[in-house]
């Protein structure tokens, strides 16, 4: 049986003429993102199964644009896509958008605060290559 290593340990090849320190937070961000996607989509099947207000379809719909986006974010940064930064502003968007939603919903759900957090680390790491482009 095959086994992937973890997503934290990859390699990968980028074109970019970007210092360490620049390069080193666009890892972060695609590991960030990476998470998100997988986050996303888990409480996405965690909330069709749990049904009533978690299952709504704006809800769901929500987490699983959120896992969509992250993980093309994800993809773009990989592949050294000079239009990362517009990927990243939405991801961030929809990030901020998706924790907000799962936060109101959370009470005493840990699955659900820990979507929120997830989305609100991957925005934070979205905004900062945003803001790095600008600079």
């Amino acid at each position: 049986m095959a086994t992937h290593e973890p997503t934290h340990d990859h390699e990968h090849d980028h074109d970019h003429e970007h210092d360490d320190g620049e390069h080193d937070a666009m890892d972060e961000c695609i590991e960030a993102c990476l998470q998100c996607h997988v986050v996303t989509t888990m409480t996405a099947q965690y909330c069709l199964a749990k049904g009533g207000e978690m299952a709504d379809m704006s809800h769901v719909g929500l987490l699983l644009d959120t896992a969509e986006i992250a993980q093309t974010s994800a993809n773009f940064m990989l592949r050294g896509s000079p239009f990362h930064t517009l990927t990243c502003g939405a991801c961030a968007e929809l990030c901020r958008a998706c924790a907000e939603a799962c936060r109101a919903m959370a009470d005493d759900d840990e699955h659900m605060a820990h979507c929120a957090e997830i989305c609100d680390h991957c925005a934070s790491h979205c905004e900062e290559m945003v803001v790095e482009e600008e600079e």
